[in-house]
């Protein structure tokens, strides 16, 4: 079994309030979450209203699948976040 964590440091710039920030952060959780099969959550910075740290956790019995789903997650979250990804992180277990 192989667990696979990826972290994503994002800057949302743009945001005047945590309301703006946490529509943007619940939005990606939820297509993620229906997309993929993961586990999403904002692990970090939860009160600071333009940064946030979100963590996707991804588990499957071969390692190949759990990095091309955080590879896909990743690269979708560039494309359609709505913020800036300023530090990422993917670490398998």
């Amino acid at each position: 079994m192989v667990v696979g964590v990826l972290s994503l440091e994002v800057l949302f710039p743009y945001s005047r309030s945590l309301k703006d920030k946490r529509q943007h952060i619940k939005s990606f959780k939820d297509r993620v979450r229906n997309r993929h099969n993961v586990s999403v959550a904002e692990v970090d910075f939860q009160d600071k209203w333009q940064r946030a740290r979100i963590a996707v956790a991804a588990v499957n019995s071969r390692p190949h699948d759990v990095e091309g789903v955080l590879n896909r997650i990743l690269n979708e979250a560039e494309e359609s976040l709505g913020g800036t990804i300023v530090d990422h992180r993917i670490d398998y277990f």
